[in-house]
């Protein structure tokens, strides 16, 4: 990265705001700059989790511990004790990825160059909370990441830059992320000289084409096999790792059935969720449109298994129903 100003100026205080894992290449990143200060991160608190509900440091919080870097974890960033921090610190630059919360018109204003976010999608294509996810369920050919001017808006601000990928038949969201996190890393670090040096100007998001990413929930997850052997697909791929595409065994004990991947075929298929053919090399449902052949899933509290290993432990013969 080149030089934000003149020759010997002082390195330009940035602030990075950021919490889930699609943040930390774009922290990393930042800390190499030479040209850069990094005060310090900001990200959500500690929460519960695991069985034993410990609370667990964001992704985020590990990555800047490990570079030695100071945290804030505020409940709110509205609040008054917290900005009047970050006015002391007075950063120049606030950079925002996968923090959780809206920033206030307060913190917006403080730096001189702004706070710059990398979101997920090409916007105004799936503004919010999911856009990974949502782009592989409804069947993207493509997607990529933005790095946008952040208003008071959710995701609505002007667009400094944008990189595009294709999203693959076999990615999950899981691989998507991982690709679109680096790619959002590397374009942020390319674009700022530009942009700090005025020659990068934003422009206003397009009005046409605007959606919404809403919020993943376990209900997600939950298959209808009257969909098409194609949707069904979609959905395996988008709600992988979290929470998983999952049916119901015709089972009392361990009923819940996790399906990690799978292939929709054109074929003609039967009653919706029951079973077609199972056995040592296939393991073949009924979709409402197609048939989905399942190459790896999970039976509750058991390991993930390739279908003919799954099948000599729990069988399923033709007839089977699922869901």
């Amino acid at each position: 990265m080149n030089a934000p100003g003149p020759a010997n100026s002082p390195p330009l205080r940035v602030v990075f705001f950021g919490t889930a894992e699609f943040a930390c290449p774009a922290l990393v990143e930042l800390e190499k700059q030479e040209n850069l200060k990094l005060l310090g991160v900001v990200t959500q608190p500690d929460r519960p989790a695991g069985r034993g509900l410990q609370p667990k440091p964001p992704p985020v919080k590990e990555v800047a511990l490990q570079l030695k870097l100071p945290v804030w974890q505020p409940d709110r960033c509205r609040d008054e004790t917290f900005l009047r921090q970050m006015r002391e610190l007075a950063p120049e630059l606030i950079v925002v990825a996968a923090y959780g919360q809206i920033l206030p018109k307060a913190l917006l204003e403080l730096p001189r160059h702004g706070c710059l976010n990398i979101h997920g999608s090409l916007l105004p294509k799936y503004r919010g909370a999911a856009p990974i996810q949502r782009a592989i369920a409804e069947g993207e050919e493509e997607t990529g990441v933005t790095i946008m001017l952040m208003d008071e808006g959710l995701d609505t601000g002007p667009i400094l830059a944008q990189e595009a990928t294709r999203i693959w038949p076999d990615d999950n969201a899981q691989t998507l992320h991982d690709r679109l996190a680096l790619m959002g890393a590397h374009l942020l670090v390319d674009i700022l000289p530009d942009y700090l040096a005025g020659k990068l100007l934003p422009r206003p998001q397009p009005s046409e084409g605007a959606t919404y990413a809403a919020k993943v929930t376990r209900a997600d997850g939950e298959i209808d096999w009257r969909r098409s052997a194609v949707e069904v697909d979609r959905q395996i791929r988008a709600f992988t790792p979290w929470p998983g595409a999952t049916t119901r065994l015709p089972f009392k004990e361990r009923p819940r059935l996790k399906i990690l991947e799978a292939e929709p075929l054109e074929r003609e298929g039967g009653e919706p969720g029951v079973v077609l053919a199972s056995g040592p090399e296939t393991l073949l449902v009924a979709c409402g449109r197609g048939v989905l052949q399942i190459h790896r899933l999970q039976r509750e509290g058991g390991k993930p298994l390739p279908a003919a290993e799954f099948l000599r432990g729990c069988p399923l013969p033709p007839g089977t129903r699922l869901g």
